[in-house]
């Protein structure tokens, strides 16, 4: 394999974090003036929390992703059943801070041409995911639009509602000075920094680079970045009431994601002499 570049940033990807930062900060404040009586949290946390039925015991759970250029590498690879399972995933995952399980999930597809195989690849992968977390598939949209995408160019975005108990809602202000924090692993970067790895590998230049086996695996490069996202509902839903709070580490990484889970003036001391460095 070549030696990764040196010195790659973000924006060198053409990933502006800060825009996209400001960019949120923005469509919070315009979200927020839809925001009614029924919403428990808004904009900001991992999923938006309603209350449907203010004399009933549930609640409501909601969030949406992408998978983002993770499909760039699928597409080289001709794969595209992980990252079906890679959405549902993240967005179980999303809901799972406020203690939630998943209820049904919503996809949306958009093509540059019609591709029943690539599509039925897609939703299979959606599904196999999907019946894992006992969660429906409900429906979705599939959209061809050749004046939008191009080549063989596609788009992969999930929509995801779960239900958790009132008296089970995990909130950040529950958790307390003290706690003990727990870290459960990934397998390798789900659907995060993909831009950032596919320009410092240069795959979109040489895609054979994806078939090189990385030292200390059994794996090539392109079979680890196409691992689908793990879900944790099974490590932790056993467990949920017992925990005070969640956070799922994606974009933003520690630094973001961490402080969305603790209480206003809490910290968190990370040991990460604890950890096993992965490969990738």
């Amino acid at each position: 394999m070549t030696e990764p570049l040196t010195g790659k940033t973000y924006a060198a990807a053409g990933v502006d974090l800060e825009a996209a930062a400001s960019v949120k900060n923005t469509i919070k404040g315009i979200a927020s003036a839809t925001l009614n009586s029924a919403v428990i949290a808004g904009p900001g946390g991992f999923g938006g929390i309603i209350d449907p039925d203010p004399a009933g015991d549930t609640l409501l759970v909601a969030s949406t992703d992408g998978v983002g250029t993770k499909l760039r590498i699928a597409d080289a690879l001709g794969r595209h059943d992980t990252v079906g399972a890679s959405i549902v995933n993240h967005c179980i995952n999303d809901i799972l801070p406020a203690g939630a399980r998943p209820l049904f999930f919503l996809d949306y597809i958009g093509l540059s041409r019609f591709d029943a195989d690539k599509i039925a690849e897609i939703v299979s992968g959606l599904a196999k995911a999907c019946a894992e977390s006992n969660c429906a598939l409900l429906g979705g949209e599939t959209a061809t639009m050749p004046d939008i995408y191009r080549g063989n160019d596609y788009d992969l975005a999930g929509f995801i509602v779960g239900t958790v108990r009132k008296d089970a809602l995990l909130k950040p202000e529950n958790t307390r000075a003290g706690d003990v924090i727990l870290g459960l692993t990934s397998d390798g970067l789900h659907t995060n920094g993909y831009s950032l790895v596919r320009s410092i590998f240069e795959t979109d230049l040489d895609p054979s680079v994806l078939a090189v086996n990385v030292p200390s695996t059994p794996n090539t490069l392109g079979e680890l970045l196409l691992r689908p996202h793990l879900s944790y509902l099974d490590a932790v839903g056993p467990v949920l009431d017992k925990i005070r709070g969640l956070g799922h580490i994606t974009g933003g990484s520690f630094y973001k994601n961490i402080p969305r889970a603790l209480a206003a003036g809490l910290g968190a001391d990370i040991d990460i002499s604890s950890w096993s460095i992965p490969p990738l």
